[in-house]
């Protein structure tokens, strides 16, 4: 591949608004792999071949959003979707992030409770764990190559992937103690990371003078989407009741939006607990039907709660039809789970912007990214134990292993993309399935 050897003084013209919501759109339909998958799409869209946002800025923001509860990607997306085209620019990036998967994951969900287990489907789920494990080992090598410049920042990977693989420390934790170790290593050391060469990229809107954070606009922001973000829970209190399914759904989920901190999976353990012990709004085998079917569809991983939002109103209607309730229920927990994202991303967004290139904060967040990307290698290892090892019985997958390295050889050494990975691997699962008699 040539080096853009153009000069980096250069600026290109900023993408239409059009191209953009295009793009936003695409990328809600292709982004399988989970935020390590994510973000690695938007970092090769974005910043290699249509080159809208440079590297530095690139990780900027997404250090900034992996400190914040919530999907980080989805985040990134608001981020990137505000510093292109301003406060619609994010609205819509956000959105169509997450509305493709939530279609999708609604239509599974009204099979999964009107059919059950069905083989061929059985299959194709089969195939996919294998294929989203490769999805994950190809996304963790781009992230290190991006993330990790110096010893120090491979040593914190290292070190968080140790605390959390061994000692389960909680991840709010390792994050603080990363954040406090790059900003003490900014006074005193040199723990700062290298700022990536810049191409050149196109003016943002942002770099403008008139972007600027300020008391008047924090409260509109803090007040619009306050509103908007509870108008529909306390619409379902009213309507049916404050002890209704829905009401309760929607207070839950939006306290999990803003505790809940590095991802879906360290947000899963403590809406399995309440969902299924303190709710009894499913049961523990629905919540891990629930997780497949999540990770079979694009998107943020996070819209499994949507899955547990429907079946929570499905098994709990409350004298609604059960569907009807079920909707409902889907879409006022991927509201609550959401809608958040967007006040912390234009809340602080700006303030970010108006940091970026302070020693320190670049030092804090770089370090942070680091031992996120430890965090990520832990989630691999997850999702390989239970790909090749499925429900732990000891015995191996042998076609698993062979599945996912044949995926992860599509992906690194071919220009398959993902979606043309996850279809070959629904293949291969149905294939095996049908060879082996099992269809």
């Amino acid at each position: 591949m040539e080096k853009n050897t153009v000069s980096t003084g250069e600026s290109l013209a900023p993408p239409r608004f059009s191209e953009a919501i295009r793009f936003w759109l695409k990328l809600g339909f292709i982004s399988f792999g989970g935020p390590a998958g994510q973000i690695a799409i938007m970092h090769t869209e974005l910043v290699e071949k249509r080159r809208w946002i440079g590297e530095e800025r690139f990780l900027h923001a997404l250090n900034f959003c992996m400190i914040l509860p919530g999907p980080e990607a989805q985040q990134l997306s608001i981020y990137i979707g505000w510093l292109l085209h301003r406060t619609w620019g994010g609205i819509l990036a956000g959105a169509l992030f997450v509305l493709p998967s939530a279609l999708l994951l609604w239509i599974l969900s009204v099979v999964y409770v009107s059919y059950g287990e069905v083989p061929w489907i059985s299959a194709i789920f089969y195939g996919f764990k294998p294929a989203v494990l490769a999805l994950v080992m190809a996304a963790l090598l781009r992230i290190a190559k991006r993330t990790l410049k110096t010893k120090s920042q491979y040593t914190i990977a290292l070190l968080a992937f140790i605390a959390l693989i061994g000692f389960s420390v909680p991840f709010p934790i390792i994050l603080i103690a990363a954040g406090l170790v790059g900003f003490l290593g900014s006074k005193f050391g040199k723990l700062v990371t290298p700022c990536a060469h810049e191409v050149p990229i196109a003016q943002l809107p942002s770099d403008r003078p008139n972007v600027k954070p300020g008391f008047a606009r924090t409260l509109r922001i803090l007040l619009t989407c306050l509103v908007l973000w509870w108008t529909p829970i306390f619409a379902a209190g009213l309507l049916f009741g404050w002890s209704h399914t829905l009401f309760r759904e929607g207070l839950f989920f939006s306290k999990a939006a803003m505790v809940t901190f590095g991802g879906a999976y360290a947000v899963l353990p403590y809406v399995s607990q309440q969902a299924v012990e303190t709710h009894g709004w499913l049961s523990a085998s629905q919540m891990l039907d629930g997780l497949a079917l999540a990770e079979t569809t694009p998107g943020p991983l996070i819209i499994v709660l949507q899955f547990v939002g429907f079946l929570g109103a499905w098994n709990h209607p409350g004298g609604l039809n059960p569907l009807m309730a079920a909707s409902l229920g889907a879409a006022i927990t991927t509201w609550a789970t959401f809608v958040p994202s967007f006040l912390l991303i234009f809340l602080g967004a700006p303030h970010i912007e108006k940091l970026r290139g302070n020693r320190a904060l670049s030092a804090t967040l770089s370090t942070i990214s680091a031992a996120v990307t430890g965090v990520i290698l832990n989630l691999l290892v997850w999702i390989a134990w239970g790909t090749i090892l499925p429900n732990n019985s000891g015995t191996v997958d042998y076609f698993a292993i062979l599945l996912a390295a044949t995926c992860f050889l599509l992906l690194t050494r071919t220009k398959a993309g993902a979606v043309w990975v996850m279809i070959f691997a629904a293949g291969s699962g149905l294939l095996l399935r049908f060879l082996t008699g099992s269809l």
